[in-house]
């Protein structure tokens, strides 16, 4: 009897070992057609978006978890002006939550949203990841509010034009943008799905956020 005991008590051990095993090589294994994605994230931490900010940042690491640990992020800041903030990996929490609390501050000496700028360096960075083979993408987080110097905002008319020039070099661009208002979002929805169609651009607002989440990781390829 103890013998049998001992028999089973080792069959469930070696089981276990082995259920165990396949798991972690399951949770590991990458297709073969697997391409790591570069996420550039655009916050905006102006005076219009302070009140927003926290639940915001939270969002961005939040989707920095659903990313894999091949995958790039690169975090810029827009305010007054728009500069990078952060580059690394998407697990790299501590280094992203230190780098967000430093730089992303309110100032009242910084008077303005500098949306064009930052999407200009979020540009540069998409064909510069994409030449590393990366899949590149870009997450726009704040209201979209116009402030300050106009010639550092958003054009709107020149936007889909530079994304389609963009999108030569990396046609598996995609964009999201969140935490605007429905107006707002409704002027990128009708001036750039005509560019990068209905799979590959993402809007939400805050009350929709989450939910953006799973179409967002199909649009970079997984």
């Amino acid at each position: 009897m103890n013998k049998k005991l001992a028999v089973i008590g080792v069959l469930i051990l070696l089981t276990s070992v082995i259920i165990r095993v396949l798991w972690i090589g399951l949770k590991n294994f990458k297709p073969d057609d697997f391409k790591p994605a570069a996420v550039i994230f655009v916050v905006d931490s102006s005076a219009s978006n302070q009140k927003n900010l926290a639940e915001q940042k939270k969002f961005l690491k939040q989707i920095c978890s659903l990313l894999d640990p091949e995958d790039q992020v690169k975090i810029i800041k827009v305010s007054q002006d728009a500069y990078l903030i952060f580059e690394g990996a998407p697990h790299n929490g501590n280094e992203i939550t230190k780098a967000m609390e430093a730089f992303t501050k309110y100032d009242p000496e910084e008077l303005g949203t500098a949306y064009g700028e930052a999407l200009k360096k979020a540009f540069s960075h998409v064909l510069t990841m994409k030449k590393e083979g990366y899949v590149p993408s870009v997450v726009v987080i704040g209201d979209l509010e116009n402030e300050g110097d106009s010639s550092k905002q958003i054009d709107w008319e020149l936007l889909p034009d530079n994304v389609a020039h963009i999108q030569k070099y990396a046609p598996d661009l995609s964009m999201m943008f969140l935490f605007a208002h429905p107006q707002k979002l409704d002027m990128v929805k009708e001036k750039l799905t005509p560019v990068l169609g209905e799979k590959k651009l993402i809007v939400a607002p805050e009350q929709t956020a989450e939910k953006s989440l799973r179409k967002y990781i199909r649009a970079i390829g997984r």
